[in-house]
C-alpha cells in the first residue's frame, strides 16, 4: 500500500480520504483550517502540522484544494518533493495546471491532474470519474491508486487535457440545472402539472438523469448538505469562460448565467447545493 500525504479535507477531500484509509493506505492529512482534518485523524490519519518537509518519504501527494493560485501555493510550502508524484485533484484552470507541472518539477517530484466528477457519496464508494492529464509512465504508476478511487480512470492527454475535460463539464452541470430550472418556472406559471411535464420529458432524447436527481430539491426549496455548491459551480464557470476566450471558443452564450449565479455571491446560496440557481431564475 502507498503513503499518501492529502492536501485539502473539505467535503471531498475527506471522502477521498476515508476511502484511501478503507483501502489499507498510510495517510498523511493537512487542510489550512486544522480541525477539519479531525475526521480523517480519528480514522486512523496522521496530521501534517507544517508542510515544509510534511511529504518526505510519501508516494504520492494528493491535493484536493480549490483553485490553482491556492494549490500552488500551498505545494510551494512543502518544498521539495523528493520524487513523489503530486496528484491535482481540484478543479484549476488549464493554464493554472500546466504552470503546475513546472513548478512540482522544479520542485523535485512529478505531476498528474486528475480532477473529478462525483463527489462525497463516489468518492467513498471508490466510483469517482477521473479524467487524468500527464505522462503515460507517470499515469500508469499512478493507475492502482487512482483505481482505489475510480472503476476506470481514464488518462485523457497531457496536462491541460484532464482540466478541459473536467470544467466543461462542469459547464454542462451548470447549463443543464439552468435550463431546468427555468423550464420548471415556466411550466408552473403557465399551470402545467410538473408530473405531467416529467411524463412527457423523461422518455425523450433531451432529458438527463440530473433533472430528477434535482428536482424534489428545486420544488421543495431545501438546499441543504450540498454535494457541489452554488459557489464552487461559479467559480467553475467563469474558469470555463475564462479558458475558452484564452484558446478562442467563442462561449458568450454562457455570460449571462454566470451574471446570474453572481447575484447569489456573498449570500446564503454560496454555501447550498448548486441547485439553488433555482432560487434565482424566480420572478423578481
Amino acid at each position: 500500500m502507498a503513503s499518501i500525504a492529502l492536501l485539502g479535507t473539505g467535503l471531498l477531500g475527506t471522502a477521498i480520504g476515508q476511502r484511501l484509509l478503507q483501502r489499507g493506505h498510510q495517510l498523511r492529512v493537512w487542510n489550512r483550517t486544522a480541525t477539519n482534518t479531525a475526521t480523517l485523524v480519528d480514522a486512523g490519519a496522521t496530521s501534517i502540522d507544517q508542510l515544509k518537509g510534511a511529504t518526505s518519504g510519501c508516494d504520492t501527494v494528493i491535493s484536493v484544494l480549490r483553485d490553482g493560485p491556492c494549490s500552488s501555493s500551498v505545494i510551494a510550502e512543502l518544498a521539495d518533493l523528493g520524487g513523489a508524484t503530486l496528484i491535482g485533484m481540484g478543479t484549476m484552470g488549464i493554464s493554472e495546471s500546466r504552470a503546475l507541472e513546472l513548478q512540482v518539477q522544479q520542485q523535485g517530484g512529478s505531476y498528474l491532474e486528475a480532477p473529478v466528477l462525483g463527489s462525497k457519496p463516489e468518492a467513498l464508494k471508490g466510483t469517482l470519474l477521473v479524467m487524468a492529464g500527464g505522462g503515460e509512465e507517470t499515469f500508469q504508476k499512478q493507475q492502482p491508486l487512482l483505481a482505489d478511487l475510480s472503476n476506470q480512470p481514464r488518462l485523457m492527454g497531457p496536462v491541460g487535457s484532464g482540466m478541459a475535460s473536467k470544467l466543461a463539464l462542469n459547464q454542462l452541470i451548470a447549463s443543464l440545472t439552468h435550463g431546468f430550472s427555468v423550464a420548471l418556472r415556466l411550466i408552473q406559471a403557465a399551470d402545467v402539472p410538473v408530473e405531467q411535464f416529467m411524463e412527457v420529458l423523461r422518455p425523450s432524447a433531451v432529458y438527463a438523469p440530473t433533472y430528477d436527481k434535482k428536482l424534489e430539491r428545486m420544488l421543495s426549496g431545501h438546499y441543504s448538505s450540498p454535494n457541489f455548491s452554488t459557489a464552487l459551480l461559479r467559480k467553475d464557470l467563469a474558469l470555463f469562460l475564462r479558458e475558452s476566450s484564452t484558446l478562442g471558443v467563442n462561449a458568450g452564450g454562457l455570460e449571462s448565467l454566470l451574471v446570474l449565479l453572481e447575484e447569489g455571491s456573498g449570500s446564503d446560496l454560496d454555501g447550498l447545493d448548486y441547485c439553488a440557481l433555482h432560487q434565482l431564475t424566480a420572478a423578481g
